[in-house]
């Protein structure tokens, strides 16, 4: 690996860690959030929607600004606000301005995801490219690995402030690098497409409120079908605008290519089960168990660290053959592990009968993440990697809010009882599983074999040809 490729490399890993760890430690002060501000739940609810709210909506512009203006400049933007929107919510002085802070926070992070996913990308040729996503999502599962843990000692013995006070060195320095080691560039053509961004982003806001707002105002309230329909209609405008426009934001063209078109679904359920999985464990551990937010941390990470040993190992070997066997593999282990706590997990369940299959299922959403991501950005030329890295992280971002709703939809539990919680707790685990089978079959049809991994459009290989 050459210098410049090991700095993209660490600059993008370095951004993408501080937002995982941000989002972590977030979720498990929210306790102590609550005591501090005497927020009310639904208050406490939009501390962490308004930051999914504001990234997924968000993503395709980040994605087509750093196309636009140049996708260094862009990525330093999006750093420079996400650190000064982490200072903003430490100093909050009540909940509303927390609510609108997190909201500034996941503006940044918007600008910020799909290009650390580009830089890492273009760097790249194909062949390698595995293997460098691989990297990528191990350094940022050492933020998933100690994100309970820290989470934990900052809700018991720190104040929840230092949760945002964190991310201003780890910024300061990475916007710092950005602009010494970075080369600028930027994608196709020179127009903006503004309609495109407008369509996208205001369907995208409406798909997202109605699945955030579904379960709290009813899935049959007229505010969620009326922002779920309005949503679905302007995504539909938004694909019917990008046909016939100069210079599409996201070329529909992409999606006859079959790599770009099975990945990006799969991909969405991966995280769908994931983040659905992420939600109830350490409650079901502090519910159930009785354990506090330090302890539930602790025994969350041999689950969160198979993230950060396992991403790197996938990566390489997905480079030598294929995507398609570590997604499918890599879902069917999800299956088998959700699928296992949802018919044994109760009461009177211990650690140690749930860990092997945390493990199992953790395992296998760490061989399907850096493949498929592979797939998506290896399907398109290199000038067009910025178009699918903002579709790509679009819908992963849209499917961990989706598995979230889906999880928290299917549970029939509550907070009364252990039992109580236990009987929800094993029904959104079950829904867990569907997600991760779905997917499954979903990505059974992604090109398979040797040949699909090191297969590239002809501009690719030119670029290949550089790297030699």
């Amino acid at each position: 690996m050459r210098s410049k490729q090991a700095w993209g490399v660490g600059l993008a890993s370095l951004a993408s860690f501080m937002m995982a760890l941000d989002s972590l430690v977030v979720t498990t002060a929210l306790s102590t959030i609550r005591q501090d501000l005497t927020a009310s739940i639904e208050a406490l609810e939009w501390v962490v929607n308004a930051y999914s709210l504001a990234l997924a909506v968000l993503l395709p512009t980040g994605a087509a600004l750093g196309d636009r203006y140049g996708r260094r400049r862009m990525f330093a933007a999006g750093l420079a606000v996400f650190t000064l929107a982490s200072a903003a919510c430490a100093l909050s002085p009540g909940i509303g301005a927390l609510i609108v802070s997190r909201a500034l926070q996941g503006t940044g992070a918007a600008m910020v995801l799909p290009l650390s996913l580009t830089l890492v990308s273009t760097l790249f040729p194909p062949r390698e490219r595995g293997r460098a996503m691989g990297l990528y999502l191990g350094i940022t599962g050492l933020a998933t690995f100690s994100g309970p843990f820290v989470g934990g000692v900052i809700a018991e013995g720190l104040a929840w402030q230092w949760i945002f006070w964190v991310n201003l060195p780890i910024g300061l320095v990475a916007i710092l690098l950005t602009a010494l080691r970075v080369d600028e560039s930027r994608g196709p053509g020179g127009r903006f497409d503004l309609g495109g961004v407008v369509l996208v982003s205001s369907g995208a806001f409406g798909v997202v409120w109605a699945l955030v707002r579904g379960n709290a105002a009813g899935w049959g309230s007229a505010e969620v079908l009326g922002a779920l329909l309005l949503g679905v209609a302007l995504l539909v405008a938004f694909v019917l605008w990008e046909r016939r426009a100069e210079a599409p934001m996201l070329p529909m063209r992409f999606f006859r290519l079959r790599a770009f078109a099975t990945a990006n679904p799969a991909n969405f359920l991966v995280f769908a089960s994931l983040y659905g999985t992420m939600f109830f464990l350490a409650q079901y551990f502090q519910t159930v168990h009785g354990d506090g937010p330090l302890v539930a941390g602790l025994r969350l990470m041999p689950w969160t660290a198979t993230l950060m040993v396992c991403a790197p190992i996938a990566g390489r070997l997905a480079d030598r053959v294929g995507e398609r066997a570590f997604v499918v593999g890599g879902l069917l282990l999800q299956t088998l592990g959700m699928g296992w706590i949802a018919l044994v997990a109760g009461p009177g369940t211990g650690y140690l009968e749930l860990l092997p299959a945390l493990i199992v299922g953790s395992a296998g959403l760490t061989m399907a993440m850096p493949a498929a991501q592979k797939a998506v950005v290896g399907a398109v030329r290199p000038q067009e990697i910025g178009q699918a890295s903002g579709a790509f992280m679009t819908l992963r971002i849209l499917g961990g809010v989706f598995g979230v709703a889906v999880a928290v939809f299917a549970s029939t539990g509550g907070y009364a009882s252990p039992e109580e919680f236990s009987t929800g707790f094993a029904a959104g685990m079950g829904a867990v599983t569907v997600l991760a089978f779905l997917g499954m079959l979903v990505a059974l049809g992604m090109p398979g074999g040797r040949a699909a991994a090191v297969a590239a459009p002809p501009m690719t290989r030119e670029r290949e040809e550089v790297h030699e």
